[in-house]
């Protein structure tokens, strides 16, 4: 078998850790229910210019 290659007898062959004692991760461990404000003098457009002159200059 080459490298890369599946093998399902592998995969039917793994056992599972399912002890009550298994640490679980938890999602909401780091919820943030806050409010983010970006305070700038430059309006969408010019903002969206800006946006383009960074994207176009990896063209060169």
């Amino acid at each position: 078998m080459g490298f890369g290659s599946y093998d399902e007898s592998e995969q039917e062959n793994q056992e599972m850790n399912t002890e009550d004692n298994a640490e679980a991760v938890n999602v909401h461990e780091s919820e943030h229910d806050g409010e983010v404000t970006f305070d700038t003098e430059a309006s969408t457009d010019d903002l969206v210019d800006k946006l383009g002159e960074i994207k176009g200059s990896g063209d060169d």
